[in-house]
C-alpha cells in the first residue's frame, strides 16, 4: 500500500468516525428529547393526581393515569430502541449484568457470562465515495476507473460524498 492509498484510507476512517459521531450525538438528542417529554407527563400526572385527590375520588383519575403510563411506556421503549442502535454504531452489546461490552467479545469482562455472538451489523455510512464527473456513479474511494462507464477516475475531476 503506497502512501497516497494509506492517506486516503486514513481520511476515509476519520470520515467514518466523525459521521458516526454526528449519528450518535443525534440519537442522543432525540433521547434526551424523550427524556424531557416523560417529565412534562410526569408533571401532569401528578396534577390528575391531586385533581382527583382534591375532589376525593382518586378513582375518577383513573382513566386520565392509565393513558399516561401507556404513553410513558412507548417512550421507554423508544428509548431503548435509540439505545439499541447507539450501540450497533458503537459496535457494543449489553450483558445481562448491564455491562457494556464490545460486540465481538464473548464473555463478560464483569461477570464472566458467556454472550451470544452477534455478527457486525453491515454499514456504509460515513463511508467517502468518489462520484463519476461523467456518469455520477459512486465508486469506492481507491478506484481508479467507473465501475459504470469505465472513465478514468482522477481527484481532480471527482468529487467526495459523505
Amino acid at each position: 500500500m503506497s502512501f497516497f492509498d494509506k492517506v486516503k484510507q486514513g481520511a476515509s476512517d476519520a470520515a467514518k468516525k466523525a459521521q458516526q459521531t454526528v449519528e450518535i450525538t443525534r440519537l442522543k438528542s432525540q433521547i434526551s428529547g424523550k427524556e424531557k417529554e416523560m417529565e412534562k407527563l410526569y408533571l401532569i400526572m401528578g396534577e390528575a393526581i391531586y385533581r382527583a385527590h382534591e375532589s376525593g375520588d382518586i378513582t375518577a383519575a383513573d382513566m386520565e393515569i392509565a393513558s399516561f403510563c401507556e404513553q410513558l411506556d412507548a417512550m421507554k421503549l423508544e428509548i431503548q430502541l435509540l439505545d439499541e442502535r447507539i450501540r450497533n454504531i458503537r459496535f457494543e452489546k449489553s450483558c445481562t449484568c448491564g455491562k457494556v461490552v464490545p460486540l465481538d467479545a464473548r464473555f463478560c469482562p464483569d461477570c464472566g457470562t458467556e454472550l451470544v455472538e452477534e455478527h457486525r451489523p453491515e454499514t456504509t455510512f460515513g463511508e467517502i465515495r468518489v462520484i463519476c464527473s461523467d456518469c455520477q456513479t459512486e465508486n469506492a474511494l481507491n478506484a481508479k476507473v467507473c465501475v459504470a462507464c469505465g472513465k478514468g477516475l482522477s481527484s481532480d475531476s471527482a468529487e467526495e460524498t459523505y
